[in-house]
């Protein structure tokens, strides 16, 4: 199909990690206009993510997806988001926030932040997928139809 997509960081590309202080990062998905219908995937994937757990095993530094805004998370892959776009929507274009916060915790200590070398800072990385929505019924089926695993 003829699906034409753009994705866009809106909020900058470097950021300091402090404890207690979230960090909001708010990625925009187009499907620009004359597009077809279409299953509309974000992959959000880590480089060097320290999750510093505490003594329970609970992440001291972790990165959701805000789910209210339409983003549905795809069962058995982790990190991969969908939503689906109306042939309208397609048509007309449309644009999506992917609203992706990072938490903090205030136990993060200055020594775990210290031991982040350099070099190695962790990061996160969005991507954007499209698969033609016609002929295709179910979100991990378009998954697979763009080859991913």
């Amino acid at each position: 199909g003829d699906i034409n997509t753009n994705l866009e960081e809106t909020t900058g590309s470097s950021y300091k990690i402090i404890p207690g202080v979230d960090i909001a990062k708010d990625p925009k998905v187009t499907v620009e206009a004359d597009s077809e219908a279409c299953w509309l995937f974000v992959k959000v994937e880590e480089t060097n993510w320290s999750r510093f757990p505490d003594a329970n095993g609970t992440a001291k530094v972790f990165y959701s997806v805000d789910v209210q805004k339409g983003w549905i998370a795809l069962n058995d892959h982790p990190g991969v988001y969908y939503r689906e776009v109306s042939a309208e929507d397609a048509k007309t274009g449309v644009e999506y926030d992917v609203n992706c916060n990072v938490t903090v915790s205030q136990m993060l200590t200055k020594a775990e932040i210290n031991s982040i070398a350099s070099g190695t800072q962790p990061q996160l990385s969005f991507t954007a997928y499209a698969v033609q929505r016609l002929g295709i019924d179910d979100a991990a089926t378009a998954w697979a139809a763009a080859n991913n695993p």
